[in-house]
């Protein structure tokens, strides 16, 4: 959560409207986050992956690097930022085979 709430004030804010997160035991502290942040937080239905496709497809890419029970707090910073380097360059059918970086910079001219 800490780790969460220090990397969400980096974000421009445009992006830091609201998070929505799967129904997990990693957002219990979500009212404390939110008063932290002023980012609001909004959770999926419980089985429902539909409503957030996004995600689960970016998981599987993760998986790729990161198989399940990996412990990524004894992976450095640099690592995991090589990783989110390679997946933000990956074109994405959803983004018309652009990449994530890409449109991340069309929303934020």
């Amino acid at each position: 959560m800490a780790a969460l709430r220090k990397h969400v004030r980096k974000l421009p804010e445009e992006l830091r409207r609201s998070l929505t997160w799967d129904q997990g035991k990693e957002m219990a502290g979500h009212k404390s986050f939110t008063v932290a942040t002023n980012v609001q937080v909004y959770f999926c239905d419980p089985r429902s992956p539909w409503q957030r496709g996004s995600n689960e497809n970016t998981n599987g890419l993760l998986r790729q690097y990161f198989p399940r029970g990996t412990d990524l707090s004894r992976l450095s910073q640099a690592y995991l930022n090589t990783i989110a380097l390679r997946l933000n360059q990956r074109p994405r059918k959803t983004l018309g085979f652009e990449t994530p970086a890409h449109k991340l910079q069309e929303v934020l001219r």
